[in-house]
């Protein structure tokens, strides 16, 4: 099995930084949460709306880990990606990063999600329609950050 990334290009915007023109942190939460959805819409043909209001299956985080290691300025063009570093029964692990097309890394982050149902907010095992084709985004192992 080949992994693969999921990946979006992505300008940062002014609306994403504080006065000194540098992204404001909490925005980053913002736009790996805009990724997870493009990538759920991408995996499945209901995509992630349909999951919300429909399936009413949810996909809240309970854990996340954050490492800012260098600045983005409004302007910048960044490459954001997202890969599957474990999943569980009813909780993923995912790798997301912000890349600048100069290859620094600008940011990254290790969320734990779980699966749960909209109707009584328990965990429930992740649905086939995520599981299967979320297997083609497994990463054997993380790339190691860069400095």
């Amino acid at each position: 099995m080949v992994s693969k990334l999921y990946e979006q290009e992505h300008r940062i915007r002014f609306s994403e930084c504080d006065p000194a023109g540098i992204v404001f942190y909490p925005q980053y939460f913002v736009m790996f949460n805009d990724l997870m959805e493009a990538w759920i819409d991408s995996m499945t043909p209901e995509g992630f709306h349909n999951m919300i209001a429909s399936k009413r299956v949810g996909m809240p985080s309970v854990h996340i880990e954050a490492e800012f290691k260098s600045i983005s300025r409004m302007g910048d063009d960044v490459v954001m990606s997202l890969g599957v570093e474990r999943i569980g029964n009813s909780s993923l692990k995912l790798l997301l990063r912000c890349i600048g097309k100069d290859g620094v890394l600008r940011m990254q982050v290790r969320q734990t999600v779980v699966t749960t149902s909209l109707e009584t907010h328990l965990g429930i095992p992740i649905p086939d329609f995520l599981r299967n084709p979320m297997q083609e985004y497994v990463i054997a192992q993380p790339e190691s950050s860069k400095a």
